[in-house]
């Protein structure tokens, strides 16, 4: 029942974004309702911290989604009932990516700061919102 009310909110919101706007403002959009409700089931307490990016210069922009990418796949659910909406909202952000822009940034992944994952996916929704603008 819970994955076919999270299919069906995908669903809508992406229909109507899509109408909407043109289709990658929409599809960004979509990525950042998709990061709204992964941070509502993501575990916050006795995790791992991860490398945030924060305020990436144009030119670092893929850099950072690359360390978004990495730091994803280290998130965990905040308990077994809510696994299966973690799971699919994760897959939809691992696709997330730009257009390397083939500018050298001189930061790496280890070189930002470690944050909680709510922080982490908090400076998430900022890139995305960034990259909508």
């Amino acid at each position: 029942m819970e994955r076919m009310i999270i299919f069906c909110m995908l669903f809508f919101c992406s229909s109507m974004a899509q109408t909407a706007a043109p289709y990658k403002i929409a599809k960004y959009r979509q990525l950042l309702k998709t990061v709204n409700l992964l941070e509502t089931t993501v575990k916050d307490k006795d995790v791992e911290l991860l490398h945030t990016p924060e305020n990436p210069a144009d030119g670092c922009l893929f850099t950072a989604v690359t360390c978004f990418q990495k730091g994803i796949l280290k998130l965990q659910p905040e308990n077994s009932q809510v696994n299966s909406t973690f799971t699919l909202t994760v897959k939809v952000l691992k696709r997330f990516t730009l257009i390397n822009t083939r500018k050298q940034c001189e930061s790496s992944c280890e070189s930002y700061e470690k944050k909680t994952p709510k922080e982490f996916l908090k400076s998430l929704a900022k890139l995305i919102k960034k990259v909508i603008r």
